[in-house]
């Protein structure tokens, strides 16, 4: 691979000095051949360095190819500031550099891509494999086995699982050898071959954790620990440094800090534009409100926003002006609350508008979870165990629940359930490109629903 890797880099070399220059390299100023040489030696000292060369298996693909494109803008750094160093740096083509790094950059990737799908036809086959022994089947143990079987093309085959008694009756596949102590687990590596231990025990398990590691100190294969994070339901898991030691932020959305900052910019000027492109439509509603029953246009209601802070969302008034004490009664349907144009309101998130001046305002955001009542919030925080932890992001207008249909009434605990996992998963997968596309989403198909009215 390595060898590979400078052989592309050279005629990458060559092809860039044809593109820019319509010449061999050899008819170029001597700086460009001389710099082809260093930097593809260069490259076949750096590139180990980014980890170019270890077995991808099982990691992500895109971190491939950053880290990639990171090593070879490096290494033609250095080259340029050696030509620097030998007084060479005015003869050397700055276009040409871009188009080798351009074309040394997608040849690299290309055969990089092509080795991989090899591979990967090759091990869905059987051939390539890793041979590996579990250690624990709890949840996170099952899920690391399911995902062996179901991701063939990575190239790993459980073949033998050390479970706790209540554990092992879950082992539903009889050619799984079973391993009642972990004492016999150096034997059985050695014996069968085996590449790979997977730990799959939870954080809790700790006197165990370090009896393994003494137990398999003499065991020369590849071990990993798979921690229990999948039980521990949070937002974050990112490791971090806080006082000279590593730390799990938990509960850290990826919105956060400079992700923040780009998101309220966002905001704001996108309701911005909107109030304003909205204000004839506003005005509409407004006269249609006040025709259809007395009482103000805009309703206000508390809630809960960024960090648990109340605020008050606006909505247009869709029901007879009424009161309640202590308790927020959903609209049903054929509510006899609602005013003939509160429901074509309720039923297209017209309604909803006046939020925008919520979010030029701070308190939400244009894409985000929907905040709920607060009775609901305190009903639902102890009978969901994750459901306040869609307060630490700022609510939305609408946001990844509302445009897969999970809008309107939730009369049932799984409704709001159902919600809340899509809520979570939006704030753990946050991106400016996901908020433009559930904003698109959500302006052909977001504003209806079968649960609004």
């Amino acid at each position: 691979m390595r060898l590979t890797d400078v052989l592309i880099l050279e005629i990458a070399g060559g092809l860039a000095s044809l593109i820019h220059f319509h010449v061999p390299l050899a008819d170029t100023p001597p700086i460009h051949t001389v710099l082809l040489h260093f930097c593809s030696a260069l490259a076949f000292l750096l590139f180990p360095q980014f980890e170019l060369y270890t077995s991808w298996r099982g990691r992500s693909l895109p971190d491939m190819f950053v880290r990639l494109g990171a090593a070879w803008g490096v290494v033609l750094l250095i080259g340029l500031f050696f030509s620097f160093l030998v007084h060479h740096v005015g003869n050397v083509s700055r276009l040409w550099m871009f188009y080798w790094y351009a074309s040394g950059l997608a040849s690299l990737a290309l055969f990089r891509f092509v080795v991989y799908y090899v591979l990967r036809y090759l091990r869905a086959k059987g051939l390539n494999n890793k041979r590996v022994v579990i250690v624990g089947y709890g949840n996170t143990g099952r899920e690391m086995h399911r995902r062996a079987l179901q991701q063939d093309w990575t190239g790993y085959d459980v073949k033998a699982v050390c479970a706790d008694p209540e554990d092992a009756d879950k082992i539903l596949d009889p050619s799984i050898t079973r391993i009642n102590d972990a004492k016999q687990i150096h034997d059985y590596v050695v014996a069968n071959h085996i590449h790979e231990i997977w730990i799959t025990l939870p954080l809790m398990a700790s006197p165990r954790l370090q009896e393994l590691q003494y137990q398999l100190r003499n065991t020369l294969v590849d071990i990993r620990w798979v921690p229990d994070i999948l039980g521990l339901q949070m937002l974050g898991n990112k490791m971090g440094n806080f006082l000279g030691l590593p730390v799990v932020d938990l509960n850290q959305p990826i919105s956060s800090g400079v992700n923040g900052i780009v998101k309220d910019l966002f905001d704001r000027t996108f309701a911005i534009v909107a109030l304003i492109l909205l204000l004839p439509l506003f005005i509409v509603i407004a006269i249609l409100i006040k025709q259809s029953s007395p009482g103000p246009v805009l309703f206000r209601q508390p809630r809960l926003g960024l960090n648990g802070r109340e605020f008050k969302v606006y909505k247009f008034r869709t029901m007879k002006v009424h009161q309640e004490q202590n308790i927020v009664t959903q609209a049903t349907k054929n509510d006899p609350r609602i005013t003939p144009i509160g429901g074509f309101l309720r039923r297209t998130s017209l309604d909803e508008l006046p939020q925008f001046i919520n979010v030029l305002l701070g308190d939400m955001s244009v894409v985000g979870p929907r905040p709920h009542a607060l009775q609901h919030n305190e009903m639902y925080k102890d009978l969901l165990e994750t459901y306040m932890l869609r307060h630490r992001v700022k609510p939305g207008i609408t946001g990844w629940a509302q445009i897969h249909g999970h809008r309107g009434e939730t009369d049932t605990v799984d409704k709001m359930a159902r919600r809340v996992e899509f809520d979570l998963h939006y704030i753990q997968h946050w991106s400016l490109w996901m908020d433009v596309r559930i904003i698109i989403w959500t302006a052909f198909k977001g504003w209806t629903g079968k649960n609004a009215y």
